[in-house]
């Protein structure tokens, strides 16, 4: 058995919050209903399992749902929601019309929840592996208005606009990313079975071989000879880049380095642009504050980088700076962005003025995957030119000289 943390509202209608030893959490769910309780939050306590926080990563890894699944989830949602279809009986619905088998268990707990007595966005929040902190805060502030429908509908729009931004920066890397894996695997066979064999007969001939097919040897001998090392040092270095990319400063280090890399940095900057305009644009059409947006936008942009600007950027609105001045002050963020979200302050109309950027920005994307796509095809092919022309005078010269020894 485990010890489980809980937060629960008792028969006083309090918020309660200790430990209670169960076989699973839905074993202590149901302990703490015996009691009268109604469990809000129920998690595994810190150090109740040796290796626990191993074990509710790969938990968490396969409770994420795929971004087709979730869309059609919010779409039917939105739908019966718009017919005026009650909550239980849409949750109901949900649950027999998703094929999803996560979504299906997650809509099933939602409909328990919320018959204990939760709130829609208070249901939602108990899978944070499924409903981003933006999804949530959406959903809160639709309930709060009570127009969750419409709240739904920019929701899905959004969803689909990230879906679509992701796949055209996927789109764009895979090709490169191909060519370097059949670039790496073609030398490894060169370097290891073409080169020696070819050497062995250059050797009988008593030849001097030249340069390039010493360095050719030499690579393949330091192959051979500490395969182990590479293999180990390689396997070693992955693991140890892993866990320092988990760390904040591993995070930050890595979304800085992305955003100053050619040709990929500035890709991946007007992403972020489109992004934060989109996503700012929908929450101040929904009514979110914008100290609050700050924070939704800070957790959602997806660079650590320009995430820890934005918390610059709510530090000094907080100290009534506005919105476009901190922005001028904080890196990343274009004096297109700038400009426009100050003429938005001024005229009043931030929001259209935000949406007009996401729309540029979401064009600039597409010209800049399709420039990256041309500027990668003549990079990869002088990168090809030099690994053959290598290879080609590694064996070539010596063949060469032997062909003057035969003439001679």
């Amino acid at each position: 058995m485990a010890n489980y943390s809980y937060e629960a509202i008792n028969e006083s209608g309090l918020s309660v919050k200790g430990t209670i030893e169960a076989d699973s959490a839905e074993m202590a769910e149901n302990l703490l209903s015996s009691k009268g309780y109604i469990p809000t939050s129920v998690s595994t306590a810190s150090g109740a399992l040796p290796g626990g926080s191993f074990l509710a990563k790969i938990k968490e890894s396969l409770s994420k749902v795929n971004i087709g699944d979730l869309i059609l989830f919010t779409k039917q949602f939105r739908s019966m929601m718009q017919a005026g279809v009650p909550i239980l009986r849409l949750l109901q619905v949900l649950e027999n019309q998703t094929e999803n088998q996560i979504l299906k268990g997650i809509v099933t707990q939602m409909s328990q929840d919320i018959r204990a007595g939760l709130t829609l966005y208070e249901s939602m929040k108990r899978h944070p592996t499924v409903f981003s902190p933006l999804y949530l805060s959406m959903i809160r502030a639709g309930e709060i208005s009570g127009t969750i429908p419409d709240i739904l509908a920019r929701l899905i729009g959004i969803i689909e606009h990230e879906a679509k931004i992701k796949s055209d920066i996927k789109s764009a890397l895979q090709y490169p990313f191909m060519v370097l894996i059949t670039l790496g695997v073609a030398f490894f066979v060169l370097l290891t079975f073409v080169i020696p064999k070819f050497v062995s007969i250059f050797a009988k001939q008593g030849l001097a071989l030249p340069l390039p097919t010493k360095i050719a040897m030499f690579m393949y001998q330091f192959l051979s000879n500490y395969w182990y090392l590479l293999i180990g040092g390689t396997v070693g270095g992955i693991i140890a880049l892993h866990y320092y990319l988990k760390t904040p400063a591993g995070r930050y280090t890595k979304d800085m380095l992305l955003l100053k890399l050619p040709l990929f940095g500035p890709l991946f900057q007007k992403a972020a642009m489109s992004r934060f305009a989109s996503i700012f644009a929908i929450l101040q059409a929904s009514g979110v504050p914008v100290m609050q947006a700050m924070e939704i936008l800070s957790g959602t942009i997806g660079n650590t980088a320009i995430s820890g600007e934005l918390d610059k950027v709510r530090e000094r609105i907080q100290e009534g700076q506005g919105i476009a001045g901190p922005l001028g002050a904080a890196k990343y963020f274009t004096p297109m962005v700038v400009d426009m979200v100050a003429i938005g302050e001024e005229s009043g109309n931030i929001e259209d003025m935000l949406r007009q950027i996401s729309i540029h920005y979401d064009d600039e994307v597409g010209y800049a995957v399709k420039r990256l796509s041309d500027n990668i095809g003549p990079i990869l092919i002088v990168g090809l030119a030099a690994v053959v022309g290598f290879f080609a005078l590694a064996i070539y010269m010596p063949m060469w000289d032997m062909t003057k020894m035969v003439k001679q």
